[in-house]
């Protein structure tokens, strides 16, 4: 696997988070899905985002 740099401080290290309110598919939808933020472990800046579940979305087309 090919190593990142991160763009703002050269760092290596990434690490996988979550936001506390996961991506709803209509403003009054109780299912949602969970956002997965790629950041630099150094400096925090966000390398990815990414949706965990995309068949909620799929569903609703």
């Amino acid at each position: 696997m090919e190593q990142k740099e991160c763009l703002k401080c050269k760092g290596t290290e990434f690490v996988e988070g979550t936001d506390f309110m996961p991506v709803k598919t209509s403003y009054m939808s109780m299912k949602g899905a969970n956002e997965i933020f790629t950041f630099c472990l150094n400096c925090g800046e966000v390398d990815s985002i990414r949706i965990e579940n995309t068949t909620l979305f799929k569903k609703n087309r």
